[in-house]
Protein backbone atom coordinates (compact mmCIF):
# COMPACT_ATOMS: atom_id res chain seq x y z
CA UNK A 1 0.00 0.00 0.00
CA UNK A 2 1.17 3.60 -0.61
CA UNK A 3 2.13 5.90 2.22
CA UNK A 4 0.28 8.84 3.71
CA UNK A 5 1.65 11.25 1.10
CA UNK A 6 -0.13 9.27 -1.63
CA UNK A 7 -3.35 9.22 0.40
CA UNK A 8 -3.25 12.99 0.74
CA UNK A 9 -2.55 13.33 -2.98
CA UNK A 10 -5.40 10.95 -3.82
CA UNK A 11 -7.86 12.87 -1.61
CA UNK A 12 -6.85 16.12 -3.28
CA UNK A 13 -7.43 14.61 -6.69
CA UNK A 14 -10.80 13.27 -5.67
CA UNK A 15 -12.01 16.84 -5.10
CA UNK A 16 -11.27 17.69 -8.71
CA UNK A 17 -13.57 17.05 -11.64
CA UNK A 18 -12.75 13.54 -12.84
CA UNK A 19 -12.80 12.81 -16.55
CA UNK A 20 -15.15 9.84 -16.84
CA UNK A 21 -14.53 7.72 -19.93
CA UNK A 22 -17.05 5.65 -21.79
CA UNK A 23 -16.45 1.92 -21.34
CA UNK A 24 -15.94 1.78 -25.09
CA UNK A 25 -13.27 4.47 -25.37
CA UNK A 26 -10.26 3.19 -27.27
CA UNK A 27 -7.57 5.84 -27.45
CA UNK A 28 -6.78 9.07 -25.76
CA UNK A 29 -4.00 11.34 -24.56
CA UNK A 30 -2.83 10.80 -20.99
CA UNK A 31 -4.05 13.54 -18.67
CA UNK A 32 -1.15 14.59 -16.47
CA UNK A 33 -1.73 13.97 -12.75
CA UNK A 34 -5.47 13.31 -13.09
CA UNK A 35 -6.52 9.65 -12.87
CA UNK A 36 -9.02 8.62 -15.53
CA UNK A 37 -11.85 6.23 -14.77
CA UNK A 38 -14.47 4.17 -16.55
CA UNK A 39 -17.67 2.45 -15.46
CA UNK A 40 -18.18 -1.27 -14.91
CA UNK A 41 -21.80 -2.36 -15.26
CA UNK A 42 -21.90 -4.92 -12.46
CA UNK A 43 -25.58 -5.76 -12.94
CA UNK A 44 -25.21 -6.53 -16.66
CA UNK A 45 -22.21 -8.78 -16.07
CA UNK A 46 -23.98 -10.52 -13.21
CA UNK A 47 -27.04 -11.14 -15.38
CA UNK A 48 -24.86 -13.08 -17.84
CA UNK A 49 -23.57 -15.33 -15.08
CA UNK A 50 -27.16 -16.07 -14.04
CA UNK A 51 -28.34 -16.90 -17.56
CA UNK A 52 -25.37 -18.75 -19.02
CA UNK A 53 -26.71 -22.20 -18.16
CA UNK A 54 -30.18 -21.48 -19.52
CA UNK A 55 -29.18 -20.21 -22.96
CA UNK A 56 -30.65 -22.22 -25.81
CA UNK A 57 -28.29 -23.68 -28.41
CA UNK A 58 -28.10 -21.38 -31.44
CA UNK A 59 -29.49 -22.41 -34.80
CA UNK A 60 -26.42 -21.93 -36.91
CA UNK A 61 -28.06 -22.51 -40.27
CA UNK A 62 -30.70 -19.86 -39.59
CA UNK A 63 -28.23 -17.27 -38.31
CA UNK A 64 -25.61 -17.30 -41.04
CA UNK A 65 -24.32 -13.88 -41.93
CA UNK A 66 -24.02 -13.59 -45.67
CA UNK A 67 -22.16 -10.30 -45.54
CA UNK A 68 -20.15 -8.25 -43.09
CA UNK A 69 -19.95 -4.48 -42.76
CA UNK A 70 -16.18 -4.78 -43.04
CA UNK A 71 -16.11 -7.03 -46.09
CA UNK A 72 -14.79 -6.07 -49.49
CA UNK A 73 -15.74 -7.79 -52.71
CA UNK A 74 -12.78 -10.17 -52.40
CA UNK A 75 -13.12 -10.96 -48.70
CA UNK A 76 -14.03 -14.32 -47.17
CA UNK A 77 -16.16 -14.52 -44.06
CA UNK A 78 -17.05 -17.16 -41.45
CA UNK A 79 -19.41 -16.93 -38.51
CA UNK A 80 -17.58 -16.99 -35.19
CA UNK A 81 -19.10 -18.15 -31.87
CA UNK A 82 -17.85 -18.78 -28.33
CA UNK A 83 -17.18 -22.26 -26.98
CA UNK A 84 -20.36 -22.33 -24.91
CA UNK A 85 -22.47 -22.22 -28.11
CA UNK A 86 -21.32 -25.73 -28.94
CA UNK A 87 -20.93 -27.10 -25.46
CA UNK A 88 -24.27 -26.36 -23.79
CA UNK A 89 -25.77 -29.72 -24.61
CA UNK A 90 -22.99 -31.41 -22.64
CA UNK A 91 -22.34 -28.82 -19.96
CA UNK A 92 -20.60 -30.47 -17.02
CA UNK A 93 -20.15 -27.56 -14.61
CA UNK A 94 -22.84 -27.17 -11.95
CA UNK A 95 -22.39 -23.45 -11.27
CA UNK A 96 -20.64 -20.40 -12.68
CA UNK A 97 -17.65 -20.64 -10.35
CA UNK A 98 -17.03 -24.21 -11.49
CA UNK A 99 -17.27 -23.02 -15.11
CA UNK A 100 -14.68 -20.30 -14.47
CA UNK A 101 -12.33 -22.68 -12.68
CA UNK A 102 -12.60 -25.12 -15.60
CA UNK A 103 -11.81 -22.33 -18.06
CA UNK A 104 -8.80 -21.15 -16.05
CA UNK A 105 -7.45 -24.69 -15.75
CA UNK A 106 -7.67 -25.13 -19.52
CA UNK A 107 -6.09 -21.74 -19.97
CA UNK A 108 -3.09 -22.60 -17.81
CA UNK A 109 -2.53 -25.78 -19.82
CA UNK A 110 -2.67 -23.84 -23.07
CA UNK A 111 -0.11 -21.30 -21.86
CA UNK A 112 2.28 -24.16 -21.01
CA UNK A 113 1.95 -25.45 -24.58
CA UNK A 114 2.58 -22.03 -26.13
CA UNK A 115 5.69 -21.51 -24.01
CA UNK A 116 6.96 -25.02 -24.71
CA UNK A 117 6.58 -24.46 -28.45
CA UNK A 118 8.56 -21.23 -28.19
CA UNK A 119 11.28 -22.84 -26.07
CA UNK A 120 11.77 -25.63 -28.60
CA UNK A 121 12.08 -23.04 -31.38
CA UNK A 122 14.62 -20.98 -29.39
CA UNK A 123 16.67 -24.07 -28.58
CA UNK A 124 16.67 -24.96 -32.26
CA UNK A 125 15.02 -28.33 -31.73
CA UNK A 126 13.17 -29.46 -34.83
CA UNK A 127 10.12 -31.65 -34.49
CA UNK A 128 11.80 -33.93 -37.01
CA UNK A 129 14.58 -34.44 -34.45
CA UNK A 130 12.05 -35.85 -32.00
CA UNK A 131 10.50 -38.55 -34.17
CA UNK A 132 11.97 -42.07 -34.46
CA UNK A 133 14.82 -42.75 -36.85
CA UNK A 134 13.33 -44.77 -39.74
CA UNK A 135 16.68 -46.54 -40.19
CA UNK A 136 17.02 -47.61 -36.57
CA UNK A 137 16.56 -51.20 -35.45
CA UNK A 138 13.41 -50.20 -33.62
CA UNK A 139 11.80 -48.63 -36.68
CA UNK A 140 12.64 -49.93 -40.13
CA UNK A 141 9.67 -48.16 -41.74
CA UNK A 142 8.05 -45.01 -40.42
CA UNK A 143 4.31 -45.35 -40.24
CA UNK A 144 1.41 -43.64 -38.50
CA UNK A 145 2.03 -45.58 -35.29
CA UNK A 146 5.62 -44.24 -35.15
CA UNK A 147 4.75 -40.55 -35.29
CA UNK A 148 5.40 -39.24 -31.83
CA UNK A 149 6.55 -35.98 -30.22
CA UNK A 150 6.00 -34.24 -26.87
CA UNK A 151 4.87 -30.96 -28.40
CA UNK A 152 4.34 -30.06 -32.04
CA UNK A 153 1.84 -27.26 -32.11
CA UNK A 154 0.88 -24.11 -30.32
CA UNK A 155 -2.37 -25.03 -28.65
CA UNK A 156 -4.06 -27.50 -26.40
CA UNK A 157 -7.35 -28.28 -28.11
CA UNK A 158 -9.10 -28.46 -24.77
CA UNK A 159 -8.53 -24.72 -24.60
CA UNK A 160 -10.36 -23.89 -27.81
CA UNK A 161 -12.69 -21.05 -26.87
CA UNK A 162 -14.10 -19.96 -30.24
CA UNK A 163 -15.58 -21.96 -33.10
CA UNK A 164 -16.69 -21.51 -36.66
CA UNK A 165 -18.78 -23.50 -39.10
CA UNK A 166 -16.80 -24.51 -42.18
CA UNK A 167 -17.78 -26.33 -45.34
CA UNK A 168 -15.38 -29.14 -46.28
CA UNK A 169 -15.32 -31.35 -49.38
CA UNK A 170 -17.38 -31.61 -52.57
CA UNK A 171 -20.29 -31.70 -52.15
CA UNK A 172 -19.77 -29.44 -49.15
CA UNK A 173 -20.51 -30.72 -45.65
CA UNK A 174 -20.33 -28.33 -42.69
CA UNK A 175 -18.33 -28.93 -39.52
CA UNK A 176 -17.66 -27.15 -36.24
CA UNK A 177 -13.98 -26.16 -36.15
CA UNK A 178 -11.91 -24.53 -33.40
CA UNK A 179 -10.24 -21.32 -34.65
CA UNK A 180 -6.81 -20.61 -33.21
CA UNK A 181 -4.15 -17.98 -33.91
CA UNK A 182 -1.64 -19.99 -31.85
CA UNK A 183 -1.25 -22.88 -34.30
CA UNK A 184 -0.81 -23.48 -38.01
CA UNK A 185 -1.99 -26.94 -39.02
CA UNK A 186 -5.60 -27.43 -40.16
CA UNK A 187 -7.14 -30.84 -39.43
CA UNK A 188 -10.40 -32.73 -38.82
CA UNK A 189 -11.47 -36.24 -37.85
CA UNK A 190 -11.94 -38.68 -40.73
CA UNK A 191 -13.35 -42.11 -41.41
CA UNK A 192 -12.27 -44.81 -40.99
CA UNK A 193 -11.60 -44.10 -37.31
CA UNK A 194 -9.00 -46.11 -35.46
CA UNK A 195 -9.98 -43.96 -32.51
CA UNK A 196 -12.15 -40.83 -32.70
CA UNK A 197 -13.55 -38.69 -29.90
CA UNK A 198 -17.20 -37.60 -29.84
CA UNK A 199 -18.09 -34.64 -32.04
CA UNK A 200 -21.31 -32.78 -32.82
CA UNK A 201 -21.28 -33.57 -36.56
CA UNK A 202 -20.94 -36.91 -38.36
CA UNK A 203 -17.31 -37.89 -38.97
CA UNK A 204 -16.03 -36.69 -42.36
CA UNK A 205 -15.94 -39.48 -44.94
CA UNK A 206 -13.23 -38.87 -47.57
CA UNK A 207 -14.96 -41.26 -49.97
CA UNK A 208 -17.94 -38.89 -50.15
CA UNK A 209 -15.86 -35.99 -51.53
CA UNK A 210 -14.75 -35.71 -55.15
CA UNK A 211 -12.04 -33.16 -54.24
CA UNK A 212 -10.28 -35.22 -51.56
CA UNK A 213 -6.67 -35.81 -52.63
CA UNK A 214 -3.83 -37.37 -50.56
CA UNK A 215 -0.50 -35.53 -50.66
CA UNK A 216 2.62 -37.38 -51.79
CA UNK A 217 5.62 -37.53 -49.47
CA UNK A 218 7.80 -35.30 -51.67
CA UNK A 219 5.35 -32.39 -51.84
CA UNK A 220 6.23 -28.98 -50.32
CA UNK A 221 3.24 -29.25 -47.99
CA UNK A 222 4.48 -32.54 -46.55
CA UNK A 223 7.99 -31.13 -46.15
CA UNK A 224 6.55 -28.20 -44.18
CA UNK A 225 5.09 -30.45 -41.47
CA UNK A 226 6.86 -30.41 -38.13
CA UNK A 227 6.34 -34.16 -37.78
CA UNK A 228 5.70 -36.24 -40.90
CA UNK A 229 5.83 -39.82 -42.05
CA UNK A 230 5.36 -41.74 -45.27
CA UNK A 231 3.32 -44.82 -46.13
CA UNK A 232 2.91 -46.02 -49.70
CA UNK A 233 4.08 -42.56 -50.85
CA UNK A 234 1.24 -40.95 -48.90
CA UNK A 235 2.15 -38.16 -46.48
CA UNK A 236 1.30 -38.77 -42.81
CA UNK A 237 1.07 -36.13 -40.09
CA UNK A 238 0.83 -35.98 -36.33
CA UNK A 239 0.07 -33.19 -33.89
CA UNK A 240 0.39 -34.04 -30.20
CA UNK A 241 -0.15 -31.81 -27.21
CA UNK A 242 1.13 -31.52 -23.68
CA UNK A 243 -2.28 -32.38 -22.20
CA UNK A 244 -2.30 -35.80 -23.89
CA UNK A 245 -4.44 -34.74 -26.86
CA UNK A 246 -3.29 -35.76 -30.32
CA UNK A 247 -4.35 -36.30 -33.93
CA UNK A 248 -2.69 -38.64 -36.44
CA UNK A 249 -3.61 -39.39 -40.03
CA UNK A 250 -3.21 -38.61 -43.73
CA UNK A 251 -2.13 -35.20 -44.95
CA UNK A 252 -4.34 -34.26 -47.90
CA UNK A 253 -5.80 -31.39 -49.87
CA UNK A 254 -9.50 -30.53 -49.82
CA UNK A 255 -11.93 -27.81 -50.77
CA UNK A 256 -13.03 -25.42 -48.00
CA UNK A 257 -16.18 -23.32 -48.32
CA UNK A 258 -16.84 -19.89 -46.82
CA UNK A 259 -19.72 -17.43 -46.66
CA UNK A 260 -21.56 -16.44 -48.70
CA UNK A 261 -20.62 -18.87 -51.46
CA UNK A 262 -16.85 -18.82 -51.88
CA UNK A 263 -14.90 -22.08 -52.11
CA UNK A 264 -11.12 -22.51 -51.99
CA UNK A 265 -9.64 -25.67 -53.48
CA UNK A 266 -6.53 -27.66 -52.62
CA UNK A 267 -6.15 -26.50 -49.02
CA UNK A 268 -3.69 -28.73 -47.14
CA UNK A 269 -5.46 -30.29 -44.17
CA UNK A 270 -4.91 -33.23 -41.85
CA UNK A 271 -7.41 -36.08 -42.12
CA UNK A 272 -7.16 -37.64 -38.67
CA UNK A 273 -7.95 -41.33 -38.19
CA UNK A 274 -6.56 -41.59 -34.65
CA UNK A 275 -7.55 -38.68 -32.41
CA UNK A 276 -7.96 -38.14 -28.71
CA UNK A 277 -8.62 -35.19 -26.40
CA UNK A 278 -11.09 -32.74 -24.95
CA UNK A 279 -12.21 -31.07 -28.15
CA UNK A 280 -15.69 -30.02 -26.99
CA UNK A 281 -17.54 -31.57 -29.90
CA UNK A 282 -15.61 -29.82 -32.66
CA UNK A 283 -14.55 -31.82 -35.71
CA UNK A 284 -11.07 -30.30 -35.76
CA UNK A 285 -9.12 -27.06 -35.94
CA UNK A 286 -8.40 -24.15 -38.28
CA UNK A 287 -4.85 -22.91 -37.73
CA UNK A 288 -4.75 -19.13 -38.10
CA UNK A 289 -1.09 -18.61 -37.20
CA UNK A 290 1.62 -17.17 -39.40
CA UNK A 291 3.28 -20.42 -40.50
CA UNK A 292 3.38 -21.82 -44.04
CA UNK A 293 0.58 -24.34 -43.47
CA UNK A 294 -1.82 -21.99 -41.69
CA UNK A 295 -5.10 -21.10 -43.36
CA UNK A 296 -4.19 -17.40 -43.94
CA UNK A 297 -0.89 -18.44 -45.54
CA UNK A 298 -2.51 -21.02 -47.81
CA UNK A 299 -5.21 -18.53 -48.84
CA UNK A 300 -2.46 -15.96 -49.49
CA UNK A 301 -4.61 -13.62 -47.43
CA UNK A 302 -3.56 -9.99 -47.15
CA UNK A 303 -5.36 -9.69 -43.82
CA UNK A 304 -6.94 -11.69 -41.03
CA UNK A 305 -9.69 -10.14 -38.92
CA UNK A 306 -11.89 -11.34 -36.07
CA UNK A 307 -14.04 -10.04 -33.26
CA UNK A 308 -14.52 -12.20 -30.15
CA UNK A 309 -17.93 -11.82 -28.54
CA UNK A 310 -18.34 -12.32 -24.80
CA UNK A 311 -17.68 -15.98 -23.98
CA UNK A 312 -20.94 -16.13 -21.99
CA UNK A 313 -22.95 -14.74 -24.90
CA UNK A 314 -25.18 -16.45 -27.45
CA UNK A 315 -24.23 -13.83 -30.03
CA UNK A 316 -21.87 -14.30 -32.94
CA UNK A 317 -19.41 -12.26 -34.96
CA UNK A 318 -17.22 -12.94 -37.98
CA UNK A 319 -13.81 -14.28 -38.88
CA UNK A 320 -12.67 -12.60 -42.10
CA UNK A 321 -9.88 -12.80 -44.64
CA UNK A 322 -8.94 -9.94 -46.99
CA UNK A 323 -11.32 -7.47 -45.33
CA UNK A 324 -10.65 -3.76 -44.91
CA UNK A 325 -9.19 -2.23 -41.77
CA UNK A 326 -11.97 -0.51 -39.75
CA UNK A 327 -11.93 3.23 -39.37
CA UNK A 328 -10.87 4.84 -36.09
CA UNK A 329 -8.58 1.95 -35.20
CA UNK A 330 -5.69 1.89 -32.77
CA UNK A 331 -2.76 0.69 -34.88
CA UNK A 332 0.39 -1.09 -33.72
CA UNK A 333 3.27 -2.78 -35.56
CA UNK A 334 3.44 -6.55 -36.03
CA UNK A 335 6.89 -7.93 -35.29
CA UNK A 336 8.46 -11.06 -36.77
CA UNK A 337 10.18 -13.64 -34.60
CA UNK A 338 12.96 -15.20 -36.68
CA UNK A 339 12.77 -18.36 -34.56
CA UNK A 340 9.03 -18.96 -34.82
CA UNK A 341 6.61 -17.72 -37.47
CA UNK A 342 3.39 -19.01 -35.88
CA UNK A 343 2.75 -16.31 -33.26
CA UNK A 344 1.60 -12.73 -33.93
CA UNK A 345 3.92 -10.40 -32.00
CA UNK A 346 2.80 -6.83 -31.34
CA UNK A 347 4.93 -3.81 -30.48
CA UNK A 348 3.75 -3.14 -26.90
CA UNK A 349 5.89 -0.54 -25.14
CA UNK A 350 4.08 0.10 -21.85
CA UNK A 351 0.88 0.22 -19.82
CA UNK A 352 -1.00 2.80 -17.79
CA UNK A 353 -3.60 2.68 -15.03
CA UNK A 354 -5.90 5.60 -14.36
CA UNK A 355 -4.00 7.70 -16.88
CA UNK A 356 -0.68 7.18 -15.12
CA UNK A 357 2.12 5.43 -16.99
CA UNK A 358 3.59 2.50 -15.11
CA UNK A 359 7.30 2.26 -14.38
CA UNK A 360 7.76 -0.87 -16.48
CA UNK A 361 11.03 -1.07 -18.45
CA UNK A 362 10.15 -1.35 -22.15
CA UNK A 363 12.75 -4.13 -22.35
CA UNK A 364 10.29 -6.41 -20.54
CA UNK A 365 8.07 -6.33 -23.64
CA UNK A 366 10.83 -6.38 -26.27
CA UNK A 367 11.41 -9.34 -28.57
CA UNK A 368 15.01 -10.48 -28.19
CA UNK A 369 17.34 -11.42 -31.03
CA UNK A 370 17.36 -15.01 -29.79
CA UNK A 371 13.55 -15.20 -30.05
CA UNK A 372 12.71 -14.82 -26.36
CA UNK A 373 10.47 -12.16 -24.85
CA UNK A 374 8.00 -10.14 -26.89
CA UNK A 375 4.22 -9.88 -26.70
CA UNK A 376 1.84 -12.04 -28.73
CA UNK A 377 -1.87 -11.53 -29.49
CA UNK A 378 -3.59 -14.91 -29.08
CA UNK A 379 -7.23 -15.84 -29.64
CA UNK A 380 -7.08 -19.06 -27.63
CA UNK A 381 -5.50 -17.82 -24.39
CA UNK A 382 -8.12 -16.29 -22.11
CA UNK A 383 -6.17 -14.33 -19.48
CA UNK A 384 -3.42 -11.88 -20.41
CA UNK A 385 -0.06 -13.04 -19.02
CA UNK A 386 2.69 -10.58 -18.15
CA UNK A 387 6.22 -11.12 -16.79
CA UNK A 388 6.02 -11.02 -12.99
CA UNK A 389 7.70 -7.62 -12.67
CA UNK A 390 5.30 -6.05 -15.17
CA UNK A 391 2.27 -7.76 -13.63
CA UNK A 392 3.16 -6.63 -10.11
CA UNK A 393 3.50 -3.04 -11.28
CA UNK A 394 0.11 -3.19 -13.05
CA UNK A 395 -1.70 -4.88 -10.15
CA UNK A 396 -0.22 -2.61 -7.48
CA UNK A 397 -1.20 0.52 -9.40
CA UNK A 398 -4.75 -0.80 -9.85
CA UNK A 399 -5.03 -1.69 -6.15
CA UNK A 400 -3.84 1.78 -5.12
CA UNK A 401 -6.61 3.41 -7.14
CA UNK A 402 -9.32 1.00 -5.94
CA UNK A 403 -8.58 1.10 -2.21
CA UNK A 404 -12.13 2.32 -1.59
CA UNK A 405 -13.64 -0.82 -3.18
CA UNK A 406 -14.38 -3.92 -1.05
CA UNK A 407 -11.72 -6.55 -1.71
CA UNK A 408 -12.05 -10.29 -1.21
CA UNK A 409 -9.87 -13.39 -1.47
CA UNK A 410 -8.34 -14.48 -4.77
CA UNK A 411 -9.74 -17.16 -7.07
CA UNK A 412 -7.51 -19.66 -8.94
CA UNK A 413 -4.85 -17.68 -10.86
CA UNK A 414 -6.45 -14.33 -9.91
CA UNK A 415 -4.94 -12.72 -6.82
CA UNK A 416 -6.89 -9.42 -6.91
CA UNK A 417 -10.65 -9.73 -6.47
CA UNK A 418 -13.56 -7.55 -5.27
CA UNK A 419 -16.94 -8.07 -3.67
CA UNK A 420 -19.49 -6.10 -5.72
CA UNK A 421 -22.54 -7.83 -4.20
CA UNK A 422 -24.04 -4.53 -3.05
CA UNK A 423 -23.30 -2.56 -6.22
CA UNK A 424 -25.05 -2.14 -9.57
CA UNK A 425 -22.16 -0.25 -11.19
CA UNK A 426 -18.75 0.85 -10.06
CA UNK A 427 -16.16 3.40 -11.16
CA UNK A 428 -12.76 1.84 -11.80
CA UNK A 429 -9.46 3.19 -13.15
CA UNK A 430 -8.89 2.80 -16.88
CA UNK A 431 -6.30 0.22 -17.94
CA UNK A 432 -4.51 1.02 -21.19
CA UNK A 433 -2.03 -0.68 -23.49
CA UNK A 434 0.55 1.57 -25.18
CA UNK A 435 2.12 0.62 -28.49
CA UNK A 436 5.15 1.55 -30.54
CA UNK A 437 4.12 4.51 -32.67
CA UNK A 438 2.43 6.28 -29.77
CA UNK A 439 -1.14 4.98 -29.93
CA UNK A 440 -2.95 3.59 -26.88
CA UNK A 441 -5.80 1.15 -26.39
CA UNK A 442 -8.11 1.90 -23.44
CA UNK A 443 -9.72 -1.36 -22.39
CA UNK A 444 -13.43 -1.47 -21.49
CA UNK A 445 -13.87 -2.24 -17.79
CA UNK A 446 -15.43 -5.65 -18.44
CA UNK A 447 -12.27 -6.59 -20.37
CA UNK A 448 -10.23 -6.61 -17.17
CA UNK A 449 -12.73 -7.05 -14.33
CA UNK A 450 -14.63 -10.30 -14.81
CA UNK A 451 -17.22 -12.16 -12.68
CA UNK A 452 -15.99 -15.44 -11.23
CA UNK A 453 -19.11 -16.66 -9.41
CA UNK A 454 -22.81 -15.96 -9.01
CA UNK A 455 -22.24 -13.80 -5.91
CA UNK A 456 -20.86 -10.78 -7.78
CA UNK A 457 -17.22 -11.50 -7.06
CA UNK A 458 -15.12 -9.84 -9.76
CA UNK A 459 -11.40 -10.39 -10.35
CA UNK A 460 -8.67 -8.44 -12.10
CA UNK A 461 -8.18 -10.55 -15.23
CA UNK A 462 -4.41 -10.50 -15.62
CA UNK A 463 -1.88 -13.03 -14.35
CA UNK A 464 1.90 -13.23 -13.92
CA UNK A 465 4.21 -15.57 -15.80
CA UNK A 466 7.81 -16.55 -15.17
CA UNK A 467 8.34 -16.57 -18.93
CA UNK A 468 9.76 -13.54 -20.71
CA UNK A 469 6.97 -13.76 -23.33
CA UNK A 470 3.73 -11.87 -22.67
CA UNK A 471 0.35 -12.93 -24.07
CA UNK A 472 -2.60 -10.62 -24.75
CA UNK A 473 -5.54 -12.95 -24.16
CA UNK A 474 -9.11 -13.06 -25.42
CA UNK A 475 -10.71 -11.52 -22.31
CA UNK A 476 -8.86 -8.32 -23.14
CA UNK A 477 -9.85 -8.68 -26.82
CA UNK A 478 -13.60 -9.26 -26.31
CA UNK A 479 -15.81 -6.86 -28.23
CA UNK A 480 -12.85 -5.40 -30.12
CA UNK A 481 -12.21 -6.25 -33.76
CA UNK A 482 -8.61 -7.34 -34.15
CA UNK A 483 -7.36 -6.83 -37.70
CA UNK A 484 -3.99 -8.24 -38.76
CA UNK A 485 -2.79 -6.47 -41.88
CA UNK A 486 -0.37 -9.13 -43.08
CA UNK A 487 0.76 -7.08 -46.06
CA UNK A 488 1.69 -3.99 -44.02
CA UNK A 489 2.77 -5.87 -40.84
CA UNK A 490 0.30 -4.01 -38.65
CA UNK A 491 -2.38 -4.99 -36.18
CA UNK A 492 -5.31 -2.72 -35.41
CA UNK A 493 -7.91 -2.72 -32.66
CA UNK A 494 -11.35 -1.22 -33.23
CA UNK A 495 -14.41 -1.01 -30.99
CA UNK A 496 -17.98 -1.34 -32.32
CA UNK A 497 -16.85 -3.19 -35.45
CA UNK A 498 -18.10 -6.68 -34.62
Amino acid sequence: MAGSSFVAHFITLSLLTISLHSPHALSRSLQENIPTYTLLDVSASFQKTCSVFSLKPPKWDEQKQTTSPLSSSSSLSLELRPRISLRRSSQHEEDYKSLIQSRLARDSERVKILLAKLDLAIWGISMEDLKPDPNSAESTQLGAEDLSTPVSSGTSQGSGEYFSRVGIGSPEKEFFMVVDTGSDLNWLQCEPCTDCYSQADPIFNPASSSTYSPLACDTPQCSSLQVSGCRDNTCLYQVSYGDGSYTVGDFVTETLSFQPSASIGKVAIGCGHDNNGLFVGAAGLLGLGGGQLSLPSQLKATSLSYCLVDRDSDKSSTLEFNSLQPNNSVVAPLIKNSKLDTFYYVGLTGMSVGGQMLSIPSSLFALGDAGSGGVIVDSGTAVTRLPTEAYNSLRDAFVRLTRDLPSTSGVAIFDTCYDFSSMTSVKVPTVSLHFAGGEALDLPANNYLVPVDSSRTFCFAFAPTTSSMSIIGNIQQQGVRVHFDLAKSQVSFSQNSC
